[in-house]
């Protein structure tokens, strides 16, 4: 004898949307987010971002936590900024008694490549870490006063 399911009955439904939600979540925690007005696929799973325009400068904000200020690297090359953090975890102690019964802390590398909106002034770039949060502040390139033109004569 066939049974038949309830036509009312939605929690099958319901537990396939909810499976579904929470493989879409882990995909997007995975791969990152699209970022279009940037035009790349970046990972917020280790560095958030903040990217501000002033008159004469860029800041970007960037949440580096749990890393020291020697970790970090930077470096700008035309329009790209590049921020490296590594830190390696101590390695087990040599007391042969005792042992991890849990260890997430590990040794962590993140990167990411930030394309800014303008040239900026590379000499001129300074940063500074603070409780986990990596301040950079570009200048934006200026062209030198002098005007490089060529005036036409109108005949």
């Amino acid at each position: 004898m066939m049974r038949r399911s309830n036509p009312f009955d939605f929690s099958e439904l319901d537990r396939m949307f909810e499976r579904m939600s929470r493989q879409f979540e882990d995909m997007n925690r995975q791969l990152g987010s699209w970022e279009g007005n940037v035009g790349e696929m970046v990972s917020h799973r280790g560095m958030a971002i903040d990217v501000a325009e002033h008159d004469d400068s860029l800041v970007v904000v960037a949440d580096l936590p749990g890393f020291e200020k020697d970790d970090i690297d930077l470096t700008v090359a035309g329009q790209t900024l590049t921020i490296v953090a590594e830190r390696e975890m101590a390695s087990e102690s040599g007391d042969e008694e005792s042992e991890y019964l849990r260890r997430e802390r590990r040794s962590e590398s993140i990167r990411r490549s930030i394309r800014l909106p303008v040239d900026v002034d590379e000499e001129g770039a300074s940063a500074s870490y603070q409780n986990g949060v990596l301040t950079v502040s570009l200048p934006k390139f200026q062209a030198d006063d002098e005007d490089d033109s060529h005036h036409i004569d109108v005949q």
